[in-house]
């Protein structure tokens, strides 16, 4: 009966991360906390440096993608439309040069943030591999209670 209960409490405790979206970064970045209101500057392209002066570089997950969904519904509180709009406005505002590096895999998100200095992603907290930063926001990492970013 013991065995049934802790193999029930590490499957909960490994759905509950994989139930998560983690915000990585390049392990250069200095931080490793972010708000989620300084989390939401980033996405937005409203801060474009780290401090210490390295740019940030977005990396987004395409279209239909959940880890897309989850940034668009919880974060930037747009539709895809108004999202696409949000980009091309700061472009032709020259607010930024460009808008984020668009992704078709968490896989090709971590690849960029591991040789990007200073890039930043969302992906599945499943897919981060050794070497990359998860960063906490608000103080919680994915898969503890009250994470911003559950699925």
């Amino acid at each position: 009966m013991a065995a049934i209960v802790c193999v029930a409490v590490l499957f909960s405790a490994s759905v509950a991360q994989a139930a998560s979206i983690a915000v990585v970064v390049h392990p250069s970045v200095e931080v490793d906390d972010l708000t989620f209101a300084e989390f939401r500057k980033i996405v937005l392209g409203d801060r474009q440096f780290w401090p210490g002066g390295k740019r940030i570089t977005l990396i987004v997950r395409a279209p239909v993608a959940d880890e897309r969904t989850i940034l668009l519904e919880r974060v930037y509180k747009m539709s895809e439309a108004q999202y696409r709009q949000h980009w091309v406005a700061k472009v032709f505002r020259a607010e930024i040069a460009s808008g984020p590096r668009v992704v078709l895999s968490n896989e090709e998100a971590v690849d960029l943030v591991g040789v990007i200095d200073g890039a930043i992603a969302i992906v599945g907290s499943e897919d981060v591999p050794e070497g990359l930063k998860v960063l906490k926001i608000d103080g919680l990492l994915p898969g503890e209670e009250n994470y911003p970013l559950d699925r």
